[in-house]
């Protein structure tokens, strides 16, 4: 292994760390258990509580899991974006996801750096930080799988 890709292997791992001790509660954090709870559950959960990473890792474990991948296609919302679980999913499905998900995720990660600015001061400067800084990582990611094996037209 070489140093960069040390280096990039250990940027990412800090980056999902980051991700997972987020603080500040959002979505359905803010509202406590209820009909959220589930596979969806961790996408609006932002807050560094246990309750709200495990909501996390049970929603990328069932994204990643699902087959159908229908996930791909659910409208985000902007605290989906700073939960930074769809992307983490695109990120870590991209070798099995077609073009035309690989192309969503993209314009997804794109359009992530600027939806979490809508949020305002529902995210301390980090978080914000923290999402568009993993939503460039996977845009280009995402860019590079594409351009690896998607025909352009």
């Amino acid at each position: 292994m070489s140093v960069r890709h040390a280096a990039a292997s250990a940027a990412n791992l800090a980056l999902v760390a980051g991700f997972l001790g987020l603080s500040g509660c959002l979505g359905a954090c803010a509202i406590g258990p209820g009909p959220e709870i589930g596979a969806r559950a961790g996408l609006g959960c932002v807050d560094d509580s246990p309750e709200c990473i495990q909501r996390r890792q049970v929603t990328l474990r069932h994204m990643v899991d699902d087959k159908s991948r229908s996930w791909v296609n659910e409208p985000p919302t902007p605290e989906a974006y700073a939960s930074g679980v769809r992307l983490f999913a695109f990120k870590t499905k991209k070798k099995e996801l077609s073009c035309d998900e690989l192309k969503r995720g993209k314009l997804e990660a794109d359009t992530a750096k600027h939806s979490v600015a809508s949020l305002g001061n529902r995210l301390t400067p980090a978080q914000a930080s923290r999402s568009v800084m993993l939503a460039g990582e996977v845009g280009r990611e995402l860019q590079n799988e594409i351009n690896r094996r998607c025909k352009t037209s």
